[in-house]
């Protein structure tokens, strides 16, 4: 019976490390943001705690935000970019298998996803190695859920289909639904959604960069995966 209870226990702790998600500290110019990244998509977490250990975000802006929609970063171009500068093309060069987890995964509030090249030429919707951006975006009422399901029919051919639990999270917390089984969601801030809340209000330019600047300082992982 005893050995029982310890292999028990053993197979709870296994579960429990298993369970266990990677975080990312951004310190930024505008405060702290913490980032859990999800192991249901494990290309992505895999790749983004590299180019952190790389030191690859050091510095980097957050170069497009627009309100109620999203803050962007990681363009390898923004990190010595001078006031005014076009941004947004700035990439490594290579791409990643999109790894679409719905609905698990999606557009809420506060979510993590990585930015891609439009489909015209990407119809494989690979993700870009480097950018990402936190999902703001805005509550919804069921017409415009509605509206949002009649887009996504059209845009990915009825494969997207919101379910009961996503319209009552859009409807109360909040998010982008109609990005959707587009772009890979692969994590979540867990801490400083408050950091995002007043970036995304921020004053912008034409291209949408901030008319100052707000830079992350450093990334680091403050928790492992393994």
């Amino acid at each position: 019976m005893k050995k029982m209870i310890l292999c028990l226990m053993a197979l709870v702790g296994i579960h429990a490390m298993a369970q266990k998600r990677a975080e990312v500290l951004l310190e930024t110019t505008e405060g702290n943001i913490r980032i859990a990244l999800c192991n249901e998509t494990p290309r992505h977490r895999d790749n983004f705690l590299k180019l952190v250990r790389m030191h690859l975000y050091d510095s980097l802006l957050f170069h497009r935000v627009v309100k109620d929609f999203m803050i962007q970063g990681g363009d390898l171009n923004s990190r010595h970019a001078k006031p005014g500068q076009r941004l947004g093309t700035g990439e490594l060069d290579y791409t990643l298998e999109p790894e679409f987890r719905l609905p698990q995964l999606y557009h809420r509030r506060g979510m993590v996803a990585a930015a891609r090249e439009p489909d015209d030429v990407n119809p494989d919707m690979r993700s870009g190695a480097c950018q990402f951006y936190i999902v703001w975006g805005r509550q919804f009422n069921d017409a415009m859920i509605d509206r949002v399901q009649e887009r996504l029919d059209t845009m990915t051919h009825g494969r997207v289909k919101l379910t009961q639990e996503m319209i009552e999270t859009y409807k109360t917390i909040g998010g982008t639904p109609h990005l959707d089984g587009q772009y890979t969601v692969f994590g979540e801030v867990v801490e400083g959604l408050d950091v995002v809340e007043r970036i995304q209000q921020m004053a912008v330019d034409a291209y949408h960069r901030p008319l100052i600047d707000v830079r992350i300082l450093r990334a680091t992982i403050v928790t492992r995966h393994d």
